[in-house]
């Protein structure tokens, strides 16, 4: 299969993690509503509400983060963008995509953005990539 039919087969499994997740997003906010409608007498059912909301709301938020890199990677496939490294403009490799269809890096400068963010003290971000190579024994 060559680069271009690999990239169509990207394309159509991102449009169905969108739909996915779209369909999954608007059920999560639903039963946010929900949740916030519903009264508890008891403290420790709103405790144990006040944890589910926090559990959902972060769930609404990963989802809704991936959902975003979706429609990124779409838009860019549409402009004919999709599947290039923003950092060096080199094509990502097929077997990044195929793990990541939304990467916009290659490895190599996504590694080296968590090193920069390492030393600037950062935080690294929610996705981020390891080299198991470089990890100490303990």
């Amino acid at each position: 299969m060559s680069r271009q039919e690999t990239l169509k087969t990207l394309r159509k499994t991102l449009l169905r993690r969108r739909d996915a997740l779209r369909k999954a997003l608007v059920g999560d906010l639903s039963l946010l509503r929900e949740l916030h409608q519903q009264k508890t007498g008891d403290p420790l059912d709103a405790a144990a509400d006040t944890v589910q909301d926090e559990l959902n709301s972060q769930l609404v938020e990963v989802e809704a983060r991936e959902l975003a890199a979706i429609e990124e990677a779409i838009a860019k496939f549409d402009s004919g963008n999709f599947g290039d490294c923003e950092e060096c403009g080199k094509p990502i490799p097929l077997n990044r995509l195929k793990a990541l269809p939304y990467a916009n890096e290659c490895i190599e400068c996504k590694r080296r953005e968590e090193m920069d963010l390492e030393l600037e003290g950062s935080a690294p971000p929610w996705n981020r990539i390891f080299d198991m190579t470089e990890v100490d024994p303990v």
